[in-house]
Order: structure tokens, then C-alpha cells, then sequence
């Protein structure tokens, strides 16, 4: 073997050092942004305290994993000089860990609320959509970091074609909490509070789109084409404005 290609397969393994510490990374935050998710809206469901504040604590954890990556990436791409299907690793890990800590913002306003609320008890019934809802991002959430994982082309187009469904269950949800808060007028606060919370994990699943879309960007070296299915967008501003009255 050659000086030249004693130090090219030296490059190449350090190279891959590098990637896998990276995807390690983002692996760990993805596990704790999921864990965020299911505390958020157990917090919610059973008026947890506690917990939500817990969740409010893990995201500075998050956001300090998604600088690590970032710092990382970046150091990676200016000793090593990826080319190609390596730039894309690296490019793509910064895109996932972006998104993962949006994720983990929208799972921190949900633990807010639940501070907000104090404790108060409201009828269960009108937290089982946004738990439903949260349920299929979560889902979804796992599906793709799994499918960014192994490389899952059709496992990440299948929750890029999901977030459809995420929208109009939202509009739905929409549309039941109204029906509540016209019911009875004392479960108007509470309901304000879920509308917010079911716009956050709508958010969720837009960013898991966003992560199915690098996934895609990834194998094929080039981006998604085609629109993105969305469904009918809920208009939060008039209640926003009402909840701030």
C-alpha cells in the first residue's frame, strides 16, 4: 500500500468516525424528543405538574445536542471534504437535528400550559383528541427517525404522505373543542389551552415531514418534487386573540 492511499483510507475511517458519533447524536436526541412528547401530553392528561416542568427542563438538554451536531457537522465537512452521498450524511444529520429541536419547542409549550392550568380538573373527555392526535405524530415522529436510521426510502415517503391526515385531524379537533366550549361555557379555558396544544403537535408533524423530506434528500441527491399533501389549515388567530383577552 501507498503513502497516498495509506492516507486516503486513514481520511476514510476517520471520516466514518465522525459520522457515526454525529448519527449517535442525533439518535439520543431523537430518543429524548419522543420521551418529551409522550411526558408533554401525559402532564396534560392527568394535570401534572411535576412533570410538565420536567419537560419544560429537558429542552435546554435538547438544544445543547442540536449545537453539539451542528458544531460537529460542521468541523466534519471542513477536515474531511465530503463529496457526494458523505455531504449528504452530514448535511442531512443538520436538518434532522434542526427539526428535532423544533419538535422539542412545540413539546415545551405544551408543558407550559400545563403549568399555566395549575392543576385545575376538567371532564376527560375533552383531552382524548389532542392525546389521539399526539399519538399519531408520535408514531410517526419514531417512524421516520427509524426510516432516517436505515435509510428507509419508503418508510419515509409513507410519513411524508401522512401529513394529511395530522392536518385534518386537527381541524377536527378544532371543530369538537368548539362544540364543548358552546356546551358549557367553563370548559372554555381549558379548551383554548388544548386548541393551542393540538396546534403544536400539528407543528410535530410537519417537522417529521420535514424529516421524511431529508430522508429523501439523503438517498436520492436531490429533493422532493412533488407538493406536499396538506390538509384544510385551522386558523388559530381568532382564538388567540381570544385567549389573550
Amino acid at each position: 500500500m501507498t503513502e497516498f492511499s495509506t492516507r486516503i483510507d486513514h481520511t476514510a475511517k476517520a471520516f466514518d468516525t465522525d459520522l457515526q458519533e454525529i448519527t449517535r447524536k442525533v439518535a439520543e436526541m431523537g430518543g429524548l424528543v419522543e420521551r418529551q412528547i409522550r411526558d408533554a401530553v401525559a402532564a396534560l392528561a392527568e394535570r401534572d405538574l411535576e412533570l410538565g416542568e420536567r419537560v419544560m427542563a429537558t429542552d435546554p438538554v435538547i438544544d445543547v445536542l442540536q449545537r453539539d451536531i451542528e458544531e460537529k457537522a460542521v468541523l466534519t465537512i471542513a477536515r474531511r471534504q465530503p463529496m457526494a452521498v458523505d455531504l449528504r450524511e452530514i448535511v442531512g444529520a443538520m436538518r434532522v437535528a434542526n427539526d428535532l429541536e423544533r419538535v422539542g419547542d412545540h413539546a415545551k409549550h405544551i408543558g407550559k400550559r400545563v403549568v399555566a392550568l395549575d392543576g385545575d380538573f376538567y371532564p376527560a373527555k375533552l383531552i382524548r383528541g389532542v392525546e389521539h392526535m399526539a399519538g399519531l405524530v408520535a408514531a410517526q415522529l419514531k417512524q421516520v427517525l427509524d426510516a432516517y436510521a436505515s435509510h428507509d426510502l419508503q418508510s419515509a415517503l409513507a410519513v411524508w404522505k401522512g401529513d394529511e391526515e395530522v392536518d385534518s385531524m386537527c381541524t377536527s379537533l378544532f371543530r369538537e373543542l368548539l362544540t364543548y366550549m358552546m356546551e358549557d361555557p367553563r370548559n372554555i379555558t381549558f379548551c383554548m389551552h388544548l386548541m393551542f396544544c393540538a396546534k403544536d403537535i400539528e407543528r410535530m408533524g410537519d417537522h417529521a415531514t420535514n424529516i421524511a423530506e431529508t430522508v429523501y434528500y439523503m438517498i436520492e441527491g436531490r429533493p422532493i418534487t412533488d407538493q406536499r399533501p396538506k390538509g384544510d389549515p385551522t386558523n388559530f388567530g381568532p382564538a388567540a386573540a381570544a385567549l389573550q383577552k
